[in-house]
């Protein structure tokens, strides 16, 4: 994927954050690019702001990953726009963060249905058209998928998780053609956790420098697979 223009991603969670920092990327680039968010009218608000940036096209989709056909009709509306898929980004995520004392049962399922299993489905609902354009799928994980820490039970165990289904999904694919890799931010200037970004997040990593790391990798030399990336900020607060 020398050439990024023309080519076709699906951006789940692309609404804000990183999946919002890759699509701004993904536009410079002239590909086609279609962003999920679970409100049509999130997605729709963030399509507004991308709309002047780039020369690629975009279309803006209402998606919750837990729920399979939804996934599904993401992918077949990708689809009916532009005709293809080369990309599928999994990005949507969100976080719990209490002690197991504390951690309901609730809080357990939804981080996990959205982090891993939210994952699964989308890249099962992909699956075909990424091995007919031997494409690349990349999930968003964390460093804490492998550094683990005290009330991060669900988290962790989802990201711990996603790392592990990326690299054998990585497996499974590679003879198809189909690139895989997990990217594993630390720090990120994001609305994550109901953080509101502002100027003393400087010092982190920024949405903008993961999308740049996507588009690095999509241009990669196809011989060589950076299967799995762990990126932290240079230097701390």
């Amino acid at each position: 994927m020398n050439d990024l223009h023309g080519k076709t991603a699906l951006i789940t969670g692309g609404s804000k954050g990183i999946g919002y920092g890759i699509a701004e990327c993904m536009l410079k680039e002239g590909m086609n690019v279609a962003i999920t968010s679970r409100r049509q009218e999130t997605a729709d608000d963030a399509a507004h702001k991308l709309s002047s940036i780039g020369t690629g096209k975009l279309i803006s989709l209402g998606a919750d990953v837990r729920d399979f056909e939804a996934q599904q009709k993401a992918v077949a509306q990708t689809l009916e726009a532009f005709g293809s898929l080369d990309v599928l980004i999994a990005n949507a995520g969100l976080g719990h963060f209490a002690p197991i004392t504390s951690l309901t049962p609730e809080q357990w399922h939804e981080t996990i249905d959205t982090n891993l299993t939210g994952v699964f489905y989308s890249i099962k609902a992909a699956l075909d058209e990424l091995i007919r354009s031997k494409g690349y799928f990349i999930s968003i994980a964390s460093l804490a998928g492998t550094n683990f820490f005290a009330a991060g039970a669900a988290y962790n165990a989802s990201k711990f998780g996603l790392v592990g289904f990326t690299q054998a999904v990585m497996l499974d694919l590679r003879e198809a053609g189909v690139k895989c890799s997990t990217i594993m931010p630390g720090s990120v200037a994001t609305h994550f956790n109901n953080h509101e970004p502002n100027p003393a997040d400087a010092w982190k990593i920024q949405p903008e420098d993961l999308g740049q790391m996507v588009v690095d990798l999509l241009k990669m030399n196809p011989r060589t697979l950076p299967s799995k990336i762990e990126v932290r900020p240079s230097q701390t607060k």
